[in-house]
């Protein structure tokens, strides 16, 4: 789950608030160990998404680095090489790539 956070400091050009929005809901999947809220839980995980929204953009605004900015596309390519050895796609006869996870597992705000 949030192995699927990705580092959103010191990059050219900064994270933005989509960005920041798109890692919360795992956060907050995280701390509460469900992957969908049911109907009475939905409005507390959406305010947790909003409050950890906010905060991770308080933090980012606020840190300091002497580093130069980091390459977005070098970045994905790094981690896009990792994945490949450690998660080798199985093809079908079609020729289609099959992945073991999913990236649509979104909680609805």
């Amino acid at each position: 789950m949030c192995r699927n956070i990705k580092t959103l400091h010191n990059f050219k050009p900064p994270a933005t608030d989509e960005e920041i929005r798109a890692s919360a809901p795992q956060f907050v999947r995280k701390l509460s160990g469900f992957t969908r809220p049911s109907k009475v839980n939905e409005p507390a995980f959406i305010r947790a998404v909003d409050r950890v929204s906010e905060a991770a953009r308080e933090l980012l605004d606020s840190l300091v680095t002497n580093a130069p900015p980091r390459d977005r596309q070098l970045e994905a390519a790094k981690a896009r090489a990792r994945a490949a050895d450690r998660f080798p796609h199985v093809a079908d006869e079609s020729g289609a790539v099959i992945h073991r996870h999913h990236p649509t597992n979104i909680l609805p705000v």
